[in-house]
């Protein structure tokens, strides 16, 4: 079997769960890691108080981080298997544009950030556009 038989056999089903676990991976990752990076603070404040070792401790001791970081690399992995099955003109531009909604959507909801009306308006046009590009 050629690589162009097996990238255009795939299931639309599995080729939809294979990108919405890099975009959900994706987003946790790095919700995580800027929900670590708020609670610790300004790192440069760390530094300046307790030296470089007492600012890389704070890090290494921040389960969020952990976690962040855990997920992102669930994301790549995710991305590579994705690629290893799909075309790349889906996955990368449907993986990207996807995690930029979910990312403002769990920003809104997790991290309480101000998300703008200019940034929904951009959310809806990915959404658009990765519908043309699946269709």
């Amino acid at each position: 079997m050629t690589l162009s038989n097996s990238v255009s056999s795939t299931n639309p089903w599995s080729a939809a769960a294979m990108i919405a676990c890099v975009v959900l991976c994706s987003t946790a990752g790095e919700v995580l890691t800027a929900a670590a990076m708020k609670s610790l603070g300004d790192l440069d404040e760390i530094r300046a108080r307790t030296g470089l070792k007492g600012a890389i401790r704070a890090v290494l001791t921040c389960p969020l981080f952990f976690a962040g970081v855990s997920f992102l690399a669930l994301a790549f992995f995710s991305l590579l298997f994705a690629l290893n099955h799909l075309n790349l003109s889906l996955v990368a531009p449907a993986s990207a544009s996807l995690t930029l909604v979910t990312n403002a959507i769990a920003g809104k909801i997790f991290l309480k950030e101000n998300v703008d009306r200019r940034r929904w308006t951009a959310a809806i046009l990915v959404c658009v556009g990765v519908y043309f590009l699946a269709h």
